[in-house]
């Protein structure tokens, strides 16, 4: 089977079909031309005649290198993707009678949850009859929103969805752990003094005496 041909992004040459267009760029006299100038302008100096905007009226378009355009489009493309950094959601979950330790064992999670940038669901699941105990939730929410103020701003203060109150926690940019430098190696360390040899050390040890 024949491969199939990829589309391209960008109408070039003989495929715009437009009376005329305009042009742009810093390689041409900016104006309005007919298609066929346009594309003689092109031509002459061995480049693409590209449409970049082809809903303008009439169409832009450019007098360019058509592959390196592209692969400058691309670049641009993967650039854009590395800088967008997925964001983890951490779940931590409470009881309405969460005991202390419980809960500073929960705080202490959270603390290296936000300093990797991962963000914090945290929820009160409520049980049975333990709904009527809503205000605890609340209250138990906020006192651990509090607790991690230095590192956490809140993005949802506590909501009651069906049995459960959400609050949500976004790590402060300071708070993200950034990795530790290697430390440089030393240049101004001292050589270490060699052991003198045995003749050596005793010809600087003084002479005993004699003397009784």
């Amino acid at each position: 089977m024949p491969r199939q041909q990829v589309e391209e992004p960008f109408k070039i040459n003989q495929k715009i079909t437009a009376r005329e267009v305009r042009l742009v760029g810093d390689n041409v006299e900016q104006g309005v031309y007919s298609i066929d100038q346009a594309r003689k302008m092109a031509q002459d100096q061995n480049l693409d005649l590209v449409e970049i905007s082809p809903t303008a009226t009439p169409p832009v378009c450019r007098v360019i290198d058509y592959s390196k355009f592209k692969y400058e489009q691309k670049k641009k493309t993967r650039e854009l993707k590395a800088k967008q950094t997925k964001v983890v959601l951490k779940e931590i979950r409470f009881g309405p009678n969460t005991d202390e330790h419980d809960f500073a064992f929960k705080v202490k999670h959270a603390q290296e949850f936000l300093r990797e940038g991962a963000k914090i669901k945290s929820y009160v699941h409520f049980v049975g009859r333990s709904i009527v105990f809503k205000e605890r939730g609340e209250i138990l929410l906020l006192k651990f929103a509090q607790a991690l103020e230095d590192l956490a701003k809140v993005e949802q203060l506590p909501k009651l969805e069906g049995k459960r109150m959400f609050l949500y926690l976004a790590p402060k940019a300071a708070a993200v752990a950034k990795p530790a430098a290697k430390p440089a190696p030393a240049t101004d360390a001292k050589p270490e003094k060699k052991a003198p040899k045995p003749a050596e050390a005793a010809e600087a040890a003084p002479a005993s005496s004699d003397a009784e």
